[in-house]
C-alpha cells in the first residue's frame, strides 16, 4: 500500500515522461487521486501545454455498481493490472494518445475483482491495523485499504472461498461458454505463495466447468496491503484485440513477460 502522489508529484512525472505525444493516467477509483491526478492534468495543460488523458478503474464486485448515467463508483483494485498491461502494450506499438486510452477503457470494462480478507491491513500514516478480525474469521470482498466488505464468517477452505469469489465475478459480467479469460489470483500482501497457487488452480477447475478458456493465469504480489494477508481474484474478458495487446512483451522493474512460445 502506498500514499497517494500528490499533484505537483504527479505534474513533475508528467514533464518528465511526456515525449511530445501526451501522457495518460490510469488510477483507481479512490477520491484522493480522483482530486490529485485531476489536479496535476490541470496544471500540466495550462502550465506546460501537456496534453493529459485519464482512465479511472473501478472493477470490484464488492462495491455497488453505478446506476445507468452515473460516475463508476467501484473501488479500484487489483484488476487494473490488465488495464495497465493492455494499455502500454498499444503504447508500445506506437498507438496515438486517443487510442491507448480506448485501449485502456476497454480493458477497464472488462475486468472484474473480488478479495477476502484473513488479517487486518496498517496504514503507513497510521503506523497500527485500522481494525480487527478474529484469528478464525474472514471477510469477504473488504478493499485493500480496509474497506469494508458484503460479509464477516468463520474461515473457510480455499475451494471453498474462490467458487464464491468467482460467483460473484460471474454473476456481474456476462460469459459464455467458449468465452476465454486471463486470471489474475493477486497476494495481499501476507499470503504465502502456494496457497494463491491452490486459489488459482480452483479457479481454473471451475471456469473449465463453465467451458470457460482460461488463456493467462498470473500469480503474485501485485496489488498490497501492508501486513494484510488474504488474497484477490480477478478476470478480463478477452476478445482478439485484448488477447494481442495482454500478450504483448514486456520488460520493466516491475513486471517482464515474454510473447508465448518464446
Amino acid at each position: 500500500m502506498f500514499q497517494s502522489p500528490s499533484a505537483n508529484q504527479m505534474l513533475e512525472v508528467t514533464k518528465r515522461i511526456d515525449a511530445g505525444a501526451g501522457v495518460l493516467y490510469i488510477y483507481g477509483n479512490y477520491n484522493g487521486d480522483i482530486f490529485n491526478f485531476d489536479m496535476a492534468a490541470e496544471m500540466a495543460d495550462m502550465e506546460e501545454g501537456i496534453r493529459v488523458e485519464q482512465v479511472v478503474a473501478g472493477e470490484d464486485v464488492a462495491s455497488p455498481p453505478a446506476k445507468d448515467g452515473e460516475r463508476n463508483t467501484r473501488r479500484g483494485v487489483a484488476g487494473i493490472f490488465f488495464v495497465y498491461k493492455c494499455a502500454g502494450a498499444a503504447a508500445a506499438l506506437g498507438k496515438d494518445l486517443s487510442e491507448v486510452k480506448r485501449i485502456a477503457e476497454k480493458a477497464a470494462s472488462n475486468v472484474r475483482t473480488m478479495g477476502v480478507a484473513l488479517t487486518p491491513c496498517t496504514v503507513p500514516r497510521v503506523g497500527h491495523p485500522g481494525f480487527e478480525i478474529a484469528e478464525d474469521e474472514m471477510e469477504l470482498g473488504m478493499g485493500i485499504h480496509g474497506e469494508p466488505g458484503i460479509r464477516r464468517g468463520k474461515m473457510e477452505s480455499a475451494d471453498q472461498i474462490a467458487e464464491e469469489m468467482v460467483d460473484k465475478i460471474l454473476s456481474d459480467i456476462s460469459y459464455e461458454a467458449g468465452d476465454e479469460t486471463a486470471v489474475l489470483v493477486n497476494g495481499l500482501g501476507a499470503t504465502p505463495l502456494d496457497e494463491q497457487y491452490i486459489v488459482a488452480r480452483k479457479v481454473h477447475l471451475i471456469l473449465k466447468e463453465k467451458n470457460i478458456r482460461v488463456h493467462r493465469c498470473y500469480v503474485g504480489e501485485y496489488v498490497t496491503s501492508i501486513e494484510m494477508a488474504g488474497l484477490s481474484i480477478s478476470l478480463l474478458k478477452l476478445d482478439e484485440e485484448l488477447k494481442g495487446y495482454l500478450d504483448a512483451p514486456a520488460d520493466t522493474p516491475f513486471f517482464k513477460q515474454k510473447q508465448i512460445g518464446e
